[in-house]
């Protein structure tokens, strides 16, 4: 144990003293310095991201593909997740869980996660292990194998995994009931784990054909950030990536835009659940436009940990609630910025309900204090360098301002815009998606109180 203490209290030392050469006293930030990285485009299409740190003798590699759960039609949802699971499951030369496998042999770790919008595969190893890296993403995006009792025992995993993380929790369907009431048309009505009736219908020519439109290379990204040389890394993902055939057809973008909410929804629901949950939620813009920013302060300010007016208000002061939380979803499409209470054994839903519009709309009524908006700018700053100190930590910043905003100069250029921001932007966006006809106002009681309905 001893051996472990020491070097995690020298690391938090090491990070103290970045942050406060990054955020001095006085409140004027310190730009911290621009990603050196590379670009380029193969000719079947792939994206390319590449930057060198010498620091240390391993490399992270990371390949986007834009595709998640958004990109699924109704009736067959839960794809890009189960897709996770089966690119581990063998390819023309390599045999199931073979990529993993391999990997550990050399010392390395990988993983992969899903979200609405990108499926991410990643990998940590020794650099001199990269060109194996390169031909193990090349053999499963080439050759994928998809066989009849793969894909079966696969759906009846992520069928488990559904159970466990959604069904068998207490709240954990919160998010799908939300997100299903929220939206008409769009996509992110649905859960990215999809729903157990539509993975028992998915049939293995569907999931064949999802692979072939999506896991191709003109639908994805490759970050590498290590110890390599540019010009001979390109090189070698050209050898090993290049080869792999572009997708015939377009990659398919034809996802429905949600029309806007004109009126105020009220829906009362129940569940199996211990108390009255209540959520407020507003309809908000997607990732990376203007408004998106002041946004973010405005859910620091609102929701992030028990300091914030939310937790404040209805756990300490008025003790409505057990628990208050939310923020803003910001991603690639337009999403919802939601308040959400647990309330209190004995207290009104409909008292927590007026408590959380009442600090929504005071956000409209009266711009944040001058501390309130440092605070924030201090968090930022923090979570800026943090967030770029491995390189993990610098790839998921490349990857996610190319993919996500097609625009990999958000990678540097949000810093200022975050820096820039006032009181004033944060009570505009306020202003502009905190209204009352842009509000869906849900009450889920525990069943059998006799509630249901909506207006």
């Amino acid at each position: 144990m001893a051996c472990t203490v020491r070097p995690r209290l020298a690391a938090a030392a090491a990070t103290a003293v970045a942050l406060m050469t990054l955020v001095p006293v006085s409140g004027a930030t310190v730009r911290p310095p621009k990603l050196d990285y590379t670009m380029a485009t193969l000719d079947n299409g792939l994206k390319v991201i590449l930057l060198e740190d010498h620091s240390t003798p391993i490399v992270h590699a990371e390949v986007w593909y834009h595709v998640g759960s958004k990109n699924e039609r109704p009736g067959r949802t839960g794809f890009a997740h189960l897709f996770e699971h089966l690119m581990f499951k063998g390819s023309k030369n390599v045999e199931p869980e073979g990529h993993p496998s391999w990997i550990s042999s050399v010392g390395g770790q990988s993983n992969a996660s899903t979200n609405e919008d990108v499926t991410i595969f990643e990998q940590t190893f020794p650099a001199q292990y990269l060109p194996l890296v390169l031909w193990l993403e090349a053999d499963r995006m080439a050759s994928l194998r998809i066989d009849e009792s793969t894909f079966q025992t696969e759906r009846e995993v992520v069928k488990e995994e559904r159970r466990m993380k959604v069904e068998n929790q207490p709240y954990g369907r919160l998010n799908e009931i939300v997100y299903d009431q929220a939206y008409a048309v769009h996509p992110y009505k649905h859960p990215v784990v999809g729903s157990m009736e539509d993975l028992e219908a998915a049939s293995i020519g569907d999931v064949r054909e999802f692979f072939r439109t999506y896991y191709v290379p003109d639908n994805a990204t490759l970050v590498l950030v290590g110890d390599f040389e540019t010009k001979e890394a390109l090189a070698l993902v050209r050898t090993y990536l290049g080869r792999v055939p572009r997708s015939p057809n377009p990659v398919p973008r034809n996802i429905p835009r949600e029309p806007p909410q004109t009126k105020e929804r009220r829906v009362q629901l129940e569940e199996s659940w211990p108390l009255p949950a209540v959520v407020v939620a507003h309809h908000i813009t997607y990732d990376g436009h203007p408004d998106s920013y002041p946004l973010h302060f405005a859910s620091k300010v609102l929701s992030d940990g028990q300091s914030s007016r939310i937790y404040r208000k209805l756990v300490y002061e008025t003790q409505l609630a057990l628990a208050a939380f939310g923020g803003g979803h910001i991603i690639e499409h337009p999403n919802l910025f939601f308040a959400v209470a647990i309330v209190q054994p004995g207290r009104s839903p409909d008292d927590a309900i007026d408590a959380l519009i009442g600090e929504l709309e005071g956000l409209a009524r009266e711009p944040i204090s001058e501390g309130e908006l440092q605070q924030a700018k201090n968090q930022f700053a923090r979570d800026y360098i943090l967030s770029r100190q491995s390189n993990k930590d610098k790839a998921s910043q490349l990857g996610h301002a190319a993919v996500i905003h097609d625009d990999i100069t958000t990678a540097d250029g949000e810093f200022d815009i975050f820096m820039n921001t006032t009181a004033a932007d944060v009570q505009r966006v306020a202003k502009t998606y905190f209204r009352p006809e842009n509000r869906l106002v849900l009450t889920i009681m525990p069943r059998g109180s006799g509630m249901g309905g909506s207006r």
